[in-house]
């Protein structure tokens, strides 16, 4: 392995992207319906208190509407979410066509069948350069015990081995 301190952005992407992450949507009741956005960079922060964060980019369109409404859910994906993860990526398009989802406790929208969901209460924000590093408050949570994690690694879906198959594999 070769250092280097290429610091291009493609750079960035192709070596940060080695970091294998689940994959969430970030939703909220806001005053013009639910909105909601596709975040990789999501992660606990503190059990006590219970605080999560998550980082949008500065450029979001749909992070001040979710700020402005104060809470917002983590919804966990599962792997046969992949089209969910794709769908709120995009900017410009009603993103909740054909989703199905209950409120949270704090009436934020839960997508149906995610792996987990954590709602919260916006706790705090800092300057994170081009993003905005978010800080919640854990209030709600609830997590599937029947499914496997989206995951995204090297710029491409990914899905987990079971260590069964892995062991298998290795003869």
């Amino acid at each position: 392995m070769t250092a280097t301190s290429d610091l291009a952005h493609r750079r960035l992407r192709d070596v940060f992207g080695s970091f294998a992450t689940g994959l969430t949507v970030i939703t909220s009741a806001t005053k013009d319906g639910p909105a909601g956005f596709t975040c990789q960079s999501f992660a606990s922060l503190s059990l006590d208190p219970a605080l999560v964060t998550f980082s949008p980019a500065r450029t979001s369109s749909t992070w001040p509407a979710l700020r402005k409404a104060g809470s917002f859910t983590v919804n966990i994906l599962p792997a046969e979410h992949q089209h969910l993860a794709g769908q709120f990526a995009r900017s410009g398009s009603d993103k909740f066509a054909g989703v199905g989802y209950t409120p949270s406790p704090l009436g934020n929208p839960i997508l149906d069948d995610a792996l987990a969901w954590i709602d919260c209460e916006l706790h705090a924000e800092y300057d994170g350069g081009d993003h905005t590093i978010v800080v919640g408050a854990v209030r709600h949570l609830s997590a599937r015990q029947d499914a496997e994690p989206l995951l995204f690694f090297k710029g491409r879906y990914a899905a987990l081995t079971p260590a069964k198959s892995l062991l298998e594999a290795a003869g």
